[in-house]
C-alpha cells in the first residue's frame, strides 16, 4: 500500500530527529583533541609553506597550440588563516560534529586546489567525528556522500597521498595508536568483567537477603497464628482434664473450645501455606487476613480460656491499610497469648485508639501464675520487626505496681 503524504512526511522528519543521547565530553576527550589539531596545524602549515614556494603553470590556448603562462595562486595568508582556522575547528569535533563538517567544507573546498592535502584531511577527520558522534545520522550520511563528491571532481590528480618524508612517521603512530587501542580494550574488558562479577554478587546477596527476609517473615506468620492458637488450646485442656469429674458440663465446653481453636489454627495456616506454595490446579486462598474488625473474636476466644478480658475503642474507627490491620491485629493476639501463658487467674484488658494520623493500642494484664515454661522472646521481637515495616513502634515492661505487664504499640496509618 502507498504511503500517504501525511506519513510520508512524518518518515522523513522522524529520519531527520537526533538519535540516542549526546556526546558526554570529557576532559581526557578534549586534550586529545587539542592535541590532534596541534599535530595537523604543524603539518598543515608545513605543507602550506611548501606548496607557497612552487610555481602554478597554466595551460592556456594560443594561435600556434597552448601557451603555458605562470599564474598566481590564493594568497598565502589565506591559506594560513584557512589552515589555522581548519584546525581549531578540528579541536571541537566531538562537541558539535556535524556542524564542524559543515563548516570545515565550506571554508576548505574553495581553496583545495591550493592546498588539496589539508583540504581532504581535515574533511576526513571532520567526516568520522560527525560519523561517530553526530545524533543526525542521515543528515550526516548526506553531507559526507556530497562532501566525498566535491573533494573527488575538485582534485584534478586523485585524492591526495601521504608525503613521502612523512610515510615513517605515519606507519609508527598507526603502530602505537594500534597497540594503546588494544591495550585499553583489554583493560575495559577487565573491568567489564570485573564490574560484572560485582554485580553478580551483588545480585547474589540481594537474593540471599531475600530469601532471609522472607524466611523470618513467614516465621512470625507460623509462630503468631500457632502460638496463640496452641496456648488457647493448652489451657482449654486443662480445664477440661480438672473438670472431667467433678462438672462434665463445663468439660464438654471446654473441649468445644479446644476443637474452635484448633479449626481457627488449621484455616490461619492453610491461608499462609497457601499463599506459599498453592497446588498448580487450584486457586490460592485470597480471604483476607484478620484485622481489627476480627478483635472481637480474638478476644472471645480468650475469655473461653477463663480470663476476663475487656475489649474497648476509642477515636474514631476509619478503614486502615490490610498490613498495618494485620499488624495491630498481631500485637492484640501476642499480647493476649502472652498474658494465657504467663498471668493465669489475672485479668488483661485491651485498648484502641484511632488518632489523627496513628493508631494506638495497649494491652495489660494483672498479673497471675505462670501456666507454662518462660518464652523465647522471638514473638516480641517479631512484633517490633513487623512495626518496622510500617514505621510502628513497640514497647513492653511491667506495669508501676508491680503486678502486671503493659504492651504499647503506635502504627502510623496510611489509606487503604
Amino acid at each position: 500500500m502507498a504511503e500517504t503524504e501525511e506519513e510520508l512526511t512524518e518518515r522523513i522528519k522522524a529520519a531527520l530527529r537526533p538519535s540516542g543521547p549526546a556526546w558526554r565530553m570529557t576532559l581526557r576527550n578534549q586534550l586529545f583533541d587539542i592535541a590532534l589539531a596541534l599535530v595537523c596545524a604543524f603539518g598543515g602549515l608545513d605543507y602550506v609553506f611548501d606548496k607557497a614556494g612552487d610555481d602554478t603553470i597554466v595551460p592556456l590556448p594560443g594561435p600556434d597550440g597552448p601557451v603555458f603562462v605562470h599564474q598566481d595562486g590564493p594568497n598565502l595568508g589565506v591559506l594560513i588563516f584557512v589552515t589555522l582556522l581548519a584546525c581549531v575547528l578540528i579541536s571541537q569535533r566531538r562537541r558539535f560534529p556535524l556542524t564542524i563538517l559543515w563548516a570545515i567544507g565550506l571554508l576548505t573546498i574553495p581553496v583545495i586546489d591550493s592546498i588539496p592535502r589539508v583540504c581532504y584531511y581535515g574533511c576526513v577527520i571532520a567526516a568520522y567525528a560527525a560519523a561517530a558522534y553526530s545524533r543526525y545520522r542521515l543528515p550526516t550520511l548526506i553531507t559526507i556522500g556530497v562532501l566525498a563528491l566535491l573533494t573527488w571532481r575538485s582534485t584534478s590528480a586523485g585524492m591526495p597521498s601521504i608525503p613521502d618524508q612523512y610515510v615513517g612517521i605515519v606507519v609508527l603512530a598507526m603502530l602505537v595508536l594500534a597497540g594503546l587501542a588494544l591495550r585499553l580494550w583489554r583493560a575495559q574488558n577487565a573491568e567489564n568483567a570485573r564490574r560484572l562479577a560485582a554485580a553478580d554478587e551483588e545480585r547474589a546477596t540481594a537474593l540471599r537477603r531475600a530469601v532471609e527476609s522472607e524466611r523470618s517473615r513467614i516465621a512470625r506468620e507460623l509462630h503468631d497464628v500457632v502460638t496463640h492458637n496452641v496456648s488457647v488450646m493448652v489451657i482449654q485442656a486443662g480445664a477440661a482434664r480438672r473438670t472431667l469429674d467433678l462438672s462434665p458440663e463445663q468439660s464438654r465446653e471446654a473441649m468445644l473450645a479446644v476443637e474452635g481453636a484448633g479449626r481457627t489454627a488449621m484455616a490461619e495456616l492453610r491461608h499462609v501455606m497457601g499463599l506459599l506454595a498453592p497446588a498448580a490446579d487450584e486457586a490460592p486462598d485470597l480471604a483476607p487476613q484478620p484485622g481489627l474488625d476480627q478483635l472481637d473474636k480474638l478476644v472471645g476466644r480468650v475469655r473461653d480460656t477463663g480470663m476476663p478480658v475487656a475489649l474497648t475503642v476509642t477515636g474514631t474507627p476509619r478503614a486502615v491499610a490490610s498490613g498495618e490491620a494485620l499488624a495491630a491485629y498481631r500485637v492484640v493476639q501476642e499480647a493476649l497469648t502472652n498474658a494465657v501463658k504467663h498471668a493465669s487467674g489475672g485479668a488483661a484488658t485491651v485498648s484502641v485508639h484511632y488518632g489523627e494520623e496513628e493508631l494506638s493500642i495497649e494491652v495489660t494484664d494483672t498479673g497471675g501464675r505462670a501456666t507454662g515454661q518462660g518464652g523465647s522472646g522471638r514473638g516480641l521481637l517479631g512484633l517490633r520487626e513487623r512495626l518496622a515495616v510500617y514505621g510502628g513502634t513497640l514497647r513492653t515492661g511491667p506495669l508501676l505496681t508491680g503486678d502486671g505487664w503493659r504492651v504499647t504499640a503506635v502504627i502510623p496509618m496510611s489509606t487503604p
